[in-house]
């Protein structure tokens, strides 16, 4: 964790864990990407495009914060995978929230806001669900009997349908 803080306000504290926008496209990705992730994922497949030297910066960064756990990879030793500990998956209300900021406010294209506004619809409910899918994905958990990365991807291929 940081030891040093600017402020004592909660809001800057929590965007000093960040730093910037690149680590919390790592953490989306990471949550909606649904496995864990290797450094070489999150360079290809984040339609953000982000330089190798700022991933390898943030993944540092969401490490040493208690955002990510760095682990080998079973079935390959030279590679490392992250994944999302429990003070990264308490963010979904956050993430949701600012995806439902984000479809009123913005021009999301729509295949991408399918997500967002499955999470905006399921309320509370489903982010509490989409939660203990992550921790059975991240964190070893037992299996939960509802999918929301199912109800996500239904809406998404609903929309790529179109």
């Amino acid at each position: 964790m940081m030891s040093y803080r600017r402020a004592g306000c909660p809001i800057n504290n929590t965007l000093e864990t960040f730093g910037d926008r690149w680590s919390l496209i790592i953490l989306r990705d990471s949550m909606f990407g649904g496995r864990p992730r290797t450094f070489r994922s999150y360079l290809t497949e984040s339609i953000e495009g982000i330089a190798s030297n700022i991933l390898t910066d943030r993944l540092k960064r969401l490490t040493a914060n208690g955002m990510l756990t760095r682990s080998e990879d079973p079935n390959h030793k030279q590679r490392v995978v992250y994944s999302l500990t429990e003070k990264a998956i308490e963010l979904v209300p956050l993430m949701a929230v600012m995806g439902s900021w984000g479809l009123r406010h913005t021009l999301p294209a729509t295949d991408l806001a399918t997500g967002a506004q499955v999470l905006e619809d399921g309320g509370p409910q489903l982010w509490e669900e989409f939660m203990d899918e992550l921790r059975h994905i991240h964190l070893g958990a037992p299996q939960p009997a509802v999918s929301a990365f199912a109800k996500m991807e239904a809406a998404y291929e609903a929309a790529t349908a179109e």
